[in-house]
């Protein structure tokens, strides 16, 4: 079984957590290959896919939903997970509200049999945000930082391998791992 973790990544966060979640995955007996979503040409060759975006005004960026709309059809009927980062979490947290999930991902669930999405906390630089964007953040009392939980992606990336060497998928089919499958690198 291969597992394409593809990310998009604005200032590195996203792709240091695509990294961990490959790590741990091979590290658990499920062999991952993870790169920019947009070095992927042909999904196609992969048995299951962890996705993830930065979030930007609440959307993924647009190398990310390009991939998603472009290679619906592809990933359709392959166990799937997809994940956002972003600080949207630690924003929503100390307004008192839930983490809303960024409107591609419940039109993504509409087209493809997604088995779980999942938003982390990402990091911050002081730099990554415009000047307009800093007196914001501070109005809001946001603290810059290294927000992520690697405890909490570790464990998820857990979770993702043990449901994929169970071969359970999120349409109940039990042929996840194909034998067919010979491993190439992007």
């Amino acid at each position: 079984m291969i597992v394409l973790v593809g990310y998009a990544s604005v200032h590195g966060s996203t792709h240091e957590i695509a990294h961990r979640i490959a790590t741990l995955l091979e590290q658990d007996g499920v062999h991952a290959e993870t790169a920019p979503m947009s070095a992927f040409t042909d999904p196609r060759r992969y048995d299951a896919f962890v996705l993830g975006s930065a979030i930007r005004n609440g959307r993924w960026l647009p190398p990310a939903e390009a991939f998603l709309r472009g290679h619906a059809a592809d990933l359709d009927g392959r166990p799937g997970w997809l994940f956002s980062v972003g600080l949207t979490r630690i924003v929503a947290g100390r307004l008192g509200r839930r983490t809303p999930e960024p409107a591609q991902v419940a039109c993504f669930r509409e087209v493809m049999r997604i088995h779980e999405h999942h938003v982390f906390a990402g990091a911050l630089d002081k730099d990554d945000l415009p000047w307009f964007g800093r007196n914001l953040y501070r109005m809001l009392r946001g603290h810059y930082g290294d927000y992520r939980d690697w405890g909490e992606i570790d464990a998820w990336a857990d979770d993702i391998a043990r449901t994929l060497r169970a071969g359970r998928t999120p349409s109940g089919d039990a042929d996840a791992a194909r034998p067919d499958r010979r491993r190439h690198d992007p």
